[in-house]
């Protein structure tokens, strides 16, 4: 059995929940698989956004700004974790804390007008990398 939800927010979001029942013993195991794209940081002054396009730009910036702060929370073993700060990290709550795996992958560009946002994006790749979710394990 497979439900399919799909989230629409400042970013694209596909969250897929997947429920197995043992055919030997009947016990069931459920699971689910966030795949994110969290488009990219923009300085507005560079992209000279405006209207909608702006107020996009700004919602993307306040979420990813508010998941750098669950990452630096987690980072600094802080007894508050800020999930609530953002639908995106409210939403990823249970997958960035101790009982799951999670995989970021982030993406710099190799042109020289955008050093600055990849150097940022690098940056914030490496913070992200530096936190420790501990082993994986099934919940009962």
């Amino acid at each position: 059995m497979c439900d399919l939800f799909v989230h629409y927010f400042n970013y694209s979001a596909l969250s897929v929940y997947v429920e197995a029942q043992s055919i030997i013993d009947g016990k069931k195991t459920r699971g689910k698989l966030h795949l994110i794209d969290l488009a990219g940081s923009e300085r507005l002054s560079k992209s000279k956004a405006e209207g909608d396009r702006k107020k996009e730009a700004q919602a993307i910036n306040k979420s990813l700004s508010a998941l750098g702060d669950v990452i630096a929370a987690r980072m600094k073993k802080q007894k508050h974790v800020p999930y609530r700060n953002s639908t995106l990290t409210y939403l990823l709550q249970d997958s960035l804390s101790g009982n799951s795996k999670t995989l970021m992958i982030v993406q710099a560009s190799p042109v020289d007008y955008n050093l600055s946002e990849t150097q940022a994006t690098l940056t914030w790749g490496q913070r992200a990398r530096s936190v420790e979710l501990g082993q994986a394990k099934k919940n009962k």
